[in-house]
């Protein structure tokens, strides 16, 4: 294998989740070049990835075909010869462009109908003993040699890098807000999946006049996109808008926000993207889960500390609460996550 297209997951989480797989293909094939095509969503996650040589980015919209645009792409990728492409999302439409680009072994798990656009398919884990996502991703590697299973002895951990870049940005940030990265606390209100992965924004506010009380010297950043930034408002007035709480929300690009969490002291999370760009990045964090499963989206991290009732309920994967209470994270108090991140140093 000479020259490997990877088609990127649509999440940021599924992205992160992505580069152990990325880190085998490397080992297997160490003079390959890795490009990834992506959305400019998580584009940043990939640039993060030593592995990676070159990130595509492409604008397409979830739930639409976008037909000549994915034409148009696969003219340009058909140029760079590639040989061998990896498809990680399981719809039809992401294994057009590779087909379209006539690469000659494309590789995903069996999924909405694509034979003959995948040509070297694995059969997909059944939702009832779905693996861990890295696992998942990982598995592919051994699509043209089934022999080479991965060593699941090995922690599979995702790893990422800042950029310089966005390092410096980043401190000229914290500079002209006075913040000092020793004493900073993250804290990620948001979940895009919905209000079932979203840990009470009181509470939030609860666990920020706490740890301020108990650290009067920390900082903390109320991190996500801009579609928080009414959420990390409202956690920010209601905990009385003290002046060590910020509100940057849509306010820092994702490059930007990996260098933040990559600083920080601890960072304290819904499941959710950014939950795992902390573990790739080795920092302390405590991850709070609600209707989602633990087992199969954990942060991959030794420094991680999860937060999960495991209600008989749970996990439901719906978008609200079937039975109308979120006890799945309305019960994970305040005090009790103030503890875990105590106890993380």
């Amino acid at each position: 294998m000479n020259r490997i297209l990877i088609i990127a997951p649509n999440w940021i989480g599924d992205a992160v989740m992505s580069e152990p797989l990325l880190a085998k293909l490397k080992t297997l094939y160490p003079q390959s070049d890795i490009d990834v095509l992506a959305t400019p969503w998580v584009a940043p996650i990939y640039r993060a990835c030593t592995e990676v040589g070159e990130v595509i980015e492409a604008n397409l919209v979830h739930k639409q075909l976008q037909w000549s645009l994915r034409k148009h792409l696969a003219k340009q990728l058909q140029a760079k010869q590639y040989d061998t492409c990896f498809v990680l999302p399981n719809s039809l439409k992401s294994a057009l462009i590779p087909w379209l680009a006539n690469i000659p072994v494309r590789i995903a798990y069996r999924g909405e109908m694509r034979y003959g656009l995948i040509n070297c398919a694995l059969d997909n884990p059944s939702k009832v003993n779905r693996p861990p996502m890295a696992e998942h991703y990982l598995a592919l590697s051994t699509a043209l040699d089934r022999k080479a299973i991965p060593n699941t002895h090995t922690p599979i951990e995702p790893r990422l890098h800042i950029s310089p870049q966005a390092s410096v940005l980043v401190s000229n940030k914290l500079k002209q807000a006075s913040i000092d990265p020793a004493s900073m606390y993250i804290f990620c209100p948001g979940a895009e999946y919905g209000v079932t992965k979203r840990w009470p924004a009181h509470h939030f506010a609860k666990l920020a006049q706490s740890l301020l009380s108990t650290e009067p010297s920390a900082q903390i950043i109320l991190l996500g996109s801009k579609s928080d930034h009414a959420l990390a408002q409202s956690i920010l007035l209601e905990a009385g808008n003290l002046s060590q709480i910020h509100n940057w929300c849509g306010d820092t690009s994702l490059d930007e926000a990996i260098a933040l969490i990559g600083i920080c002291k601890a960072l304290i999370s819904n499941d959710s993207g950014l939950m795992h760009i902390a573990a790739a990045l080795k920092i302390p964090q405590v991850a709070i889960f609600g209707s989602s499963d633990p087992q199969h989206t954990p942060p991959l991290s030794n420094k991680a500390k999860v937060l999960y009732l495991n209600l008989p309920c749970s996990p439901c994967h719906k978008r609200e609460c079937p039975l109308g209470h979120l006890k799945c994270l309305n019960d994970i108090s305040p005090k009790m996550v103030l503890d875990s991140v105590q106890a993380l140093h």
